[in-house]
């Protein structure tokens, strides 16, 4: 083999090594976040995830929103979005937060469903009957549930 097939099949063989290096590395996390579900073995089945204080009086905003959250949301994801064990999470905990997952994330999630990513409850189908309106009351809701709870 001349000198040059050697330098060619030692730089491949570098890349190689630098890529699988890359590959094998963790994910570096975000600072200020964790994207750790709680561990809810020891909650029964069906009872809230979260211990959720309610703040003394609403936005107008979010009076509808909980409305409109009571009537689609709540059987899933629990009285005042405390989620519930087996069924669906909170949506009252950092996971949610707004620098994390917006406004428009309950828009997609409502209108498409959501592909299971961070808890392992199922996938979450479309929620039929709800406008961007609707669904915008419904996040005025829980933003104002998780200020109350230290979630910002």
């Amino acid at each position: 083999m001349s000198n040059w097939g050697l330098i060619v099949g030692g730089a491949l063989l570098a890349g190689v090594v630098a890529v699988g290096w890359q590959v094998l590395q963790p994910a570096p996390a975000q600072p200020g976040h964790s994207m750790v579900p709680p561990d809810t073995s020891d909650i029964a089945m069906g009872d809230p995830i979260e211990d959720v204080r309610v703040p003394a009086e609403l936005s107008s905003n979010a009076v509808v929103g909980k409305r409109a959250f009571e009537a689609k949301c709540a059987a899933c994801h629990g009285a005042n979005a405390a989620g519930q064990n087996g069924i669906a999470p909170p949506l009252v905990h950092k996971i949610y937060e707004p620098s994390h997952h917006s406004d428009e994330a309950f828009q997609i999630a409502a209108q498409r469903g959501v592909r299971a990513h961070h808890w392992k409850f199922g996938n979450m189908p479309p929620v039929p009957g709800l406008t961007r309106a609707d669904v915008q009351y419904i996040a005025t809701y829980v933003r104002e549930l998780q200020r109350e709870n230290g979630i910002n």
